[in-house]
């Protein structure tokens, strides 16, 4: 499963590049769900390159 690092901002590119809309607002930065099917989508669309698998 991918995982968001501290270095998200926030800005909702992974979470309108999800095809699962695995993504969604935390508390403080985005989150993935279990719903996450693996496909890079998010770490394609991610300017601070915040997403990686976990």
């Amino acid at each position: 499963m991918y995982v968001i690092s501290d270095a998200c901002i926030s800005c909702g590119s992974c979470a309108d590049g999800c095809p699962m809309g695995a993504i969604s607002q935390g508390d403080s930065q985005y989150v993935i769900s279990d719903a996450c099917i693996d496909c890079g989508s998010c770490a394609d669309t991610c300017p601070m390159g915040a997403i990686s698998q976990g």
